[in-house]
């Protein structure tokens, strides 16, 4: 499961502390096509979509 921030609605690992109060989601937004899209530092242990499963 993922965290959507309210603030800027950037998506983030839901354990993330960036993401501060947020929504939680289930799936990435289609807008979403590369790790590139998900500026967050959280996101950097993942070379790819693949190991996010």
């Amino acid at each position: 499961m993922y965290t959507m921030s309210s603030d800027d609605f950037s998506v983030h690992l839901r354990d993330c502390d960036e993401a501060g109060s947020g929504i939680p989601i289930t799936s990435l937004p289609d807008e979403v096509t590369s790790l590139d899209d998900l500026p967050c530092s959280c996101w950097d242990e993942f070379d790819s979509f693949d190991e996010l499963d």
